[in-house]
């Protein structure tokens, strides 16, 4: 299995980062995991947009899903459009961003199968098991799994016990790290540090860990530092065009 991240900023995208966004790749099988803004031109970077299998979204905030507007809009408006795009997300996730053009301007390009979190379905080669882990609005933390490998991702969210069982024994947990040591008062129940995906993945006794969705302005450094007093296994953060090859420990 391999991952490739295409953006790793939480809220709004900078001049060198794009938000959340992640290809996954296993057996010629390519899945798009959260495509938030300014995702698209990095996807670019390593696929054509009708050579994505399907697409897979943790929840409904735009920097997690608001460039399928423009890779429909390239597949359903191409000369040639490519079949229609399974596109996985928990009910009403997707409603916003398919709300962008007029229905029939890019029915064909799209598959919409909805789901709910703590659902188990298959994508491709890919079991994928769903958790609802705390947010502002519903979202599914996501663990893929092939004979290979498995990766565990948090989607956003605050702190949860579930995030262990996600993780548990996972090749690579790629989690949300929004803040370095303290999530405001206000928005605790539904973010995380970046101390504390580091407890996260130890007590699941996770192979890797990546850290994903930090403020814009982070110290990236700073983040892997403070993860890093609790895990000790490889840790990265994810920044555009990093790609990880994900193997069974």
């Amino acid at each position: 299995m391999r991952l490739t991240v295409l953006g790793g900023c939480g809220a709004w995208p900078t001049a060198v980062q794009a938000c959340s966004g992640y290809l996954v790749e296993y057996s010629g099988f390519r899945l798009l995991i959260d495509p938030g803004y300014a995702t698209l031109p990095r996807l670019l970077d390593h696929s054509t947009v009708d050579a994505v299998d399907a697409v897979l979204i943790s929840h409904g905030h735009p920097d997690h899903c608001a460039d399928l507007n423009p890779l429909l809009r390239a597949r359903g408006l191409s000369d040639t459009p490519p079949a229609a795009l399974p596109v996985y997300a928990p009910h009403g996730a997707a409603d916003a961003v398919l709300a962008l053009d007029k229905p029939s301007m890019l029915a064909g390009a799209y598959h919409l199968r909805e789901f709910q979190p703590g659902d188990r379905f298959d994508i491709g080669p890919f079991r994928t098991d769903t958790w609802l882990l705390p947010h502002f609005v519903p979202n599914a933390g996501i663990r893929l799994t092939t004979p290979e490998a498995v990766l565990a991702y948090t989607g956003d969210t605050g702190p949860s016990p579930d995030i262990p069982r996600l993780a548990h024994g996972a090749d690579l947990l790629l989690s949300e790290a929004t803040y370095i040591h303290e999530v405001p008062t206000a928005d605790a129940p539904y973010l995380l540090t970046a101390r504390l995906a580091g407890q996260y993945a130890d007590q699941a006794g996770a192979a890797g860990l990546m850290l994903t969705h930090l403020w814009p302005g982070t110290d990236p450094k700073a983040a892997h530092q403070t993860a890093a007093e609790a895990f000790r296994g490889p840790l990265y953060v994810a920044t555009p065009g990093l790609v990880t090859d994900l193997t069974a420990s």
